[in-house]
């Protein structure tokens, strides 16, 4: 006579009810130490209020081609490199008088960028972009 042993069913499942305690617990630990922490405050502009300016504004235009100009009360000049630029701009403009930089929107950014970091370097701060406001 033969015997036979019955084995049980092994099953291979992973047992993850300890996982989900984990879970909850580190839930619970960020739900309460969430409102402790303050978000950092961020001074945005605000749409349709501008500084009042003291000064006419000494304008730098960038064509499409990459062209610059500078206007200075409705006379403008022509530029032909950064660093024309940036001397004539020192030789018409105080301390206090505002610099702008129009430039057209296909123009790269990477050339605006080194114009305003240019005339940063050389000492006037008091620099800004033009742009148009959307209607709408």
């Amino acid at each position: 006579m033969k015997r036979r042993v019955r084995r049980d069913n092994l099953h291979n499942q992973m047992n993850v009810v300890p996982y989900i305690d984990v879970m909850l617990v580190l839930l619970v630990i960020f739900m309460v130490t969430a409102p402790m922490f303050t978000p950092g405050v961020i001074n945005l502009p605000s749409v349709g209020k501008s500084a009042q300016v003291t000064k006419q504004p000494l304008e730098i235009n960038i064509d499409a081609d990459g062209n610059y100009t500078l206007t200075q009360n409705g006379k403008t000049t022509s530029v032909s490199s950064i660093d024309d630029l940036v001397s004539q701009t020192i030789q018409l403009s105080s301390e206090d008088t505002p610099v702008v930089i129009a430039a057209d929107k296909e123009i790269q950014y990477d050339k605006v960028i080194s114009v305003v970091d240019k005339l940063y370097s050389s000492g006037i701060k008091k620099v800004a972009l033009v742009v148009k406001q959307k209607n709408g």
